[in-house]
């Protein structure tokens, strides 16, 4: 599971932990992955703690790697980690632009190549987070939008590919949710439109962290088999109109 320093991942691999799934928890941040370790230890699961940086592809290599050597198997690949820039179209770097595609695309892109071989030995899953982001239009979040609805593509393409196996694939589109990524975007203090925002900020507020955890949990379970192919939209309608 990638990004489980904080935010959505970090509650996700509480809630596994809880279940009673041992753990290989991916991010940049390597003391804070080292408490999210510990606290999920604390519920009685094995974790193997990988602090790398996933924007470069043989790290996630690695990643994988690291969760076979430790635990001999994998049964679920969650691709959590994200990043957001939030910038008028215009403003936005080279730099920028190429770290939110590295993590947000690319990272799960060779994650799931690398985790593939094994997840098919153990009838697995992979599960993608995307975003509301993917399906409207979202003033100032151009390279983002762009980065996930590249994953929720990459999310079909994999569930045709592999249609006829075992595997599944999935993905999971919230809206914005209180995370420090969310913050990103009440923080900024450049000039932007607010009605633009507010065209995407929704009428029932922010999205709970731990819906979005649950139903990721659900997805890498062996009660997903439903589940292939497609994005499940928990952004309190805000992609309904």
């Amino acid at each position: 599971m990638t990004g489980a320093a904080s935010g959505l991942a970090r509650a996700v691999a509480l809630k596994l932990a809880a279940l009673g799934a041992d753990l290989c928890i991916v991010d940049l941040n390597a003391a804070a992955l080292d408490a999210t370790a510990n606290d999920a230890r604390s519920l009685g699961c094995a974790v193997e703690p990988v602090a790398t940086d996933l924007a470069r592809p043989e790290n996630c290599i690695l990643a994988v790697d690291r969760a076979i050597a430790r635990f001999g198997r994998l049964d679920a690949l969650c691709n959590i980690a994200g990043v957001l820039s939030f910038s008028p179209f215009t403003q936005v770097t080279a730099a920028q632009l190429h770290t939110t595609l590295a993590v947000n695309f690319s990272a799960p892109f060779f994650l799931s190549q690398a985790a593939i071989p094994h997840l098919l030995a153990t009838n697995g899953a992979i599960v993608n987070v995307a975003s509301a982001a993917a399906f409207i239009g979202e003033a100032y979040l151009a390279a983002y939008a762009a980065s996930k609805a590249a994953l929720v593509s990459l999310t079909k393409s994999l569930a045709m590919e592999y249609a006829k196996t075992s595997l599944r694939v999935s993905a999971v589109a919230p809206g914005g949710m209180e995370t420090g990524m969310g913050a990103e975007i009440g923080g900024f203090k450049g000039d932007l439109d607010v009605g633009l925002i507010q065209r995407y900020s929704g009428l029932r507020g922010r999205v709970s962290v731990d819906d979005v955890a649950e139903m990721i949990a659900l997805l890498a379970s062996e009660q997903s088999g439903a589940f292939h192919g497609g994005c499940v939209h928990m952004d309190a309608g805000i992609s309904a109109g």
